[in-house]
């Protein structure tokens, strides 16, 4: 297991040293400052290079029998720490975690504490509680009171109608962008949210080291620039229903959010800060605080890439057999895996019998034990895809079963909540698929809070309006492109996505067009190539048919050969809804990748980091990219002292490696 190195300093604080308990601490290179203050309230602000981003904000805690956390509550004690030290990552987008922090912890009277941590990358507190019995969290107060009525990109869930209702929704929208003050009052929106502070300061705000507690959503109740947390009850009736009988939907819920163990630390609140949109390509707030790993052996763990099936409608032509959910579609999948080096081949929804949410009964067109004999043979890894109800139901059965019989993991689909119960699942799920060496990918479920540093077998998560919506979305409903160019800023700062890229038919915005049997992408064929640098997912798909892919040898090769886990990330200029740029490394090579909206774009890439005279390998917009997305060249250049010259189309993009 990977351990933490860390020097700590630590202050203890007279009380009588603060006049009205109000205490300032800085982050490390002293630009970002946060004031708390414990009076009758507790509120916290929040200022930038002296630039005040958030102003005195109420937070606290609601318990049963009239109890709170941090409203009337007598402080005891405070407490100042600085630490510097790193952090090992595993399956992650760089080898090391900066860990370097100032943080003030107040200690009440009440048995609670109340952790602040200031980081040069922003600001992050929680709840913890210091009593020996259970109780009950009827609900969180997190406001953000910020001080100008800056542009906000935030993402509404997709569901109408009052706040339960919309409890229950995917996790994939498209982002709005907004005056804070024009958000709907009437729609929660789930997390991260980005706010435009003006001067090139962007602030984000997300959650981590969420296990046994709702994920926090976020509203604007009054109109102006304040948003409010709000929280999914506590399930108390469920029945099976959804998507082909395979969801828990609940019908009622009780009237607390969590019910709570004595010790329980609550996740953090996390307010990002970044003064150029770069900056939020490379964030790490969200690993370094949730749990470090529990697995003590974590060698079985092997990240990689996926040939998919769904996305396709397992569209393998040419072939002398029908297609479809059986074995000799599968077989015929195996035998491209092998042949590209791609670790793994999923058998998604469909090789269980339909709505009858039992993982032990398989359709007969698939001999499961011969699909696995014949990719074992192949060094082909098996993933099998399940729905949430079948999986839970007896999830212990399942995973003890599938193991023996060689499968290597799960991707389990359709939760679409985050109530405590749901979350609670999530870590569940992780910890039995570690017991018997199982990958866990989540899919139809919510954004990362760190669980995958906590249960490194957690390789990714969905939480994303990724390229499956292109089977059925048209244009109006779902710009891709421009979604592209906002997501790595937004959604991807939590942690890795389950975008599922790789499509071979590509499509401008005049000849694009939703097809379930023969989908394509939206934007050029290296807007795909780039997706695979840009976007982080250590289990990453290729969403195309192999028969496809087998006529584009050249960019197949290439996507095969793109690591999935990375030695270092450096992040290049970019702006949020415009334009991406993202260098990663993997032992000596690099590989550079980059997205534009719907705007041709040229650009310079600063890459003197790498070298000033290195050879590269480049897959660019071809010259006719603009009326035919699927044009393309690969060709060689040079760096010129450190820079690269680049031409991206309309819906554009680029890849590059470099030994």
């Amino acid at each position: 297991m990977k351990r933490l190195v860390i020097l700590t300093v630590a202050v203890i604080l007279s009380l009588s040293t603060w006049a009205g308990k109000s205490y300032e601490i800085q982050s490390p290179d002293g630009t970002i400052k946060v004031t708390v203050k414990a009076e009758k309230n507790v509120t916290y602000s929040i200022s930038k290079n002296a630039k005040q981003l958030i102003l005195p904000s109420d937070i606290s805690m609601q318990l049963e029998n009239g109890k709170t956390f941090g409203i009337g509550s007598k402080l005891t004690h405070a407490k100042k720490e600085s630490r510097q030290g790193s952090i090992r990552a595993l399956f992650y987008k760089k080898q090391t975690v900066e860990d370097n922090y100032n943080s003030l912890t107040l200690q009440f009277k009440e048995k609670f504490n109340i952790i602040f941590r200031v980081y040069d990358e922003g600001v992050a507190y929680r709840f913890e509680s210091t009593g020996k019995q259970e109780y009950k969290v009827i609900n969180e107060q997190a406001d953000f009171n910020f001080a100008q009525d800056w542009k906000i990109w935030n993402a509404y869930v997709n569901e109408n109608g009052d706040f339960n209702k919309q409890y229950w929704n995917s996790f994939e929208s498209v982002n709005n962008y907004s005056k804070i003050s024009e958000m709907n009052s009437q729609k929660l929106s789930f997390l991260p949210i980005l706010v435009d502070a003006a001067d090139g300061i962007k602030i984000s705000v997300t959650e981590a080291d969420n296990e046994n507690y709702p994920g926090m959503y976020l509203y604007n109740a009054s109109g102006k620039t304040s948003l409010k947390a709000n929280f999914a009850p506590y399930p108390k009736e469920e029945k099976n229903g959804g998507h082909n009988n395979l969801e828990e939907i609940v019908v009622s819920r009780e009237n607390y959010i969590a019910p709570c163990k004595a010790g329980t630390k609550f996740p953090w609140r996390i307010i990002s800060i970044s003064t150029q949109d770069k900056e939020l390509l490379n964030n790490d707030m969200v690993y370094r605080l949730a749990s470090p790993s529990r697995l003590q052996n974590t060698d079985w763990i092997k990240p990689g890439k996926v040939a998919w099936d769904w996305w396709n409608n397992w569209g393998i032509y040419n072939v002398p057999f029908k297609t479809g959910v059986n074995t000799e579609t599968y077989k015929a999948y195996i035998d491209f895996a092998s042949k590209k080096g791609i670790e793994y081949v999923i058998l998604d929804e469909g090789w269980a019998v339909n709505k009858k949410a039992d993982l032990f009964q398989i359709v007969p067109e698939i001999d499961l034990k011969e699909i696995i004999r014949y990719a074992t043979n192949k060094n082909v890894g098996i993933i099998l895809w399940a729905g949430c109800y079948a999986f839970d139901r007896d999830m212990e059965h399942v995973c003890k079963h599938y193991s023996e019989m060689g499968v290597k993991g799960f991707k389990v689909d359709f939760m679409n909540r985050d109530d405590a119960k749901m979350v609670e699942f999530h870590r569940r799920a992780a910890e039995m698929g570690a017991k018997y060496h199982l990958l866990m990918d989540f899919h139809g479920t919510y954004k990362p809070t760190g669980l995958n540093r906590t249960y490194p077998n957690v390789l990714n998560f969905e939480g994303v309006k990724g390229q499956e919506q292109n089977k059925w979305s048209s244009m109006e409903s779902y710009n891709q492109v421009q979604y592209d160019v906002e997501v790595p800023f937004l959604r991807m700062l939590a942690g890795q996505m389950d975008y599922t890229q790789g499509a071979m038919l590509n499509g401008t915005k005049s000849t694009y067009r939703p097809n379930n049997s023969e989908p394509m992408s939206q934007g050029t064929r290296c807007h795909q190539l780039g997706e695979y640098v840009v976007f982080f997912s250590p289990l990453n798909m290729l969403c195309d048919s192999p028969t496809h892919y087998e006529k584009e040898t050249e960019c197949t090769d290439f996507i095969a050969s793109i690591p999935v886990i990375w030695d270092e990330t450096v992040a290049l200029d970019s702006k949020v809804g415009e334009y991406v740029a993202v260098a990663r490394r993997s032992g000596s090579t690099w590989y550079v990748g980059g997205l534009t909206n719907w705007t041709a774009r040229d650009i310079t890439l600063d890459l003197s980091f790498i070298g000033k005279d290195n050879n590269v390998e480049a897959y660019l917009d071809g010259p006719n990219a603009a009326k035919f997305a699927q044009d393309y060249a690969k060709t060689s250049l040079k760096l010129n002292n450190g820079k690269l010259n680049i031409h991206m189309a309309p819906g554009g993009g680029f890849a590059l490696k470099i030994k």
